[in-house]
């Protein structure tokens, strides 16, 4: 459904009731603009109120914090246990690497196909 809404003095828009619903967004909250292929694109903002939560180090929900830290744990474990690769003095480098691994994938591919 699409609502109308008119541009008032400085810009201002009122968003409209229904879409404020369905977008969940409530008086105070923050909203990022941009211009995208032609329309105008408003996108509601995660904000913490660092009040509330003054321990907040960032804006991901503790869900999303524990998924984080165990994949953390998981990449700092491979590292002690060898399973990583570099360090690269370049981007180059790491480049050619990576291409050297993809080669390698691809030749394992064929010679499980040739069997």
């Amino acid at each position: 459904m699409n609502t109308t809404a008119k541009i008032q003095h400085k810009g201002q828009v009122t968003i409209p009731t229904s879409v404020r619903r369905q977008a969940g967004l409530s008086k105070g909250d923050l909203v990022n603009f941009a211009f995208q292929r032609g329309k105008i694109v408003i996108t509601p903002r995660l904000v913490i109120d660092r009040a509330q939560f003054p321990n907040a180090d960032d804006e991901y929900t503790p869900a999303q914090r524990r998924i984080i830290d165990a994949r953390l744990d998981e990449s700092e474990e491979d590292l002690k246990n060898g399973r990583g690769y570099g360090p690269f003095d370049t981007a180059e480098e790491m480049i050619a690497h990576m291409k050297g691994q993809l080669k390698q994938r691809a030749a394992a591919k064929k010679t499980r196909r040739s069997r």
